[in-house]
């Protein structure tokens, strides 16, 4: 279900589409799966192709990012499209999660 890469300690995960409550639902355990591997040390969300997000997906987010640094990990996020990109700045998620450029 996940378009993701996996290398060196880092997983790189591509959403595209919509990030709603039904999605974020259906690929929480596949995503906890692929960052329960103790090797993983970063998670990274490549949002290049998402057109929309809403809490769920803010709520999805925050809580990998709570695994991953309970574990000493970190996440980052590739920027989307200019709705998604809105969403994350005025939600104050970049305070906490990285920005790439």
């Amino acid at each position: 279900m996940l378009d993701y890469e996996k290398r060196n300690g880092t997983v790189c995960v591509r959403l595209s589409g919509e990030l709603d409550h039904r999605r974020a639902e259906a690929i929480r355990p596949e995503l906890d799966g692929l960052i329960a591997d103790p090797g993983v040390r970063r998670l990274v969300f490549d949002f290049a192709g998402l057109e929309f997000m809403d809490s769920s997906g803010i709520g999805m987010l925050i809580g990998r990012y709570k695994l991953m640094r309970s574990r000493g990990g970190s996440v980052a996020v590739m920027p989307g499209g200019r709705r998604v990109e809105r969403l994350m700045e005025l939600s104050g998620l970049y305070e906490i999660i990285e920005k790439l450029a």
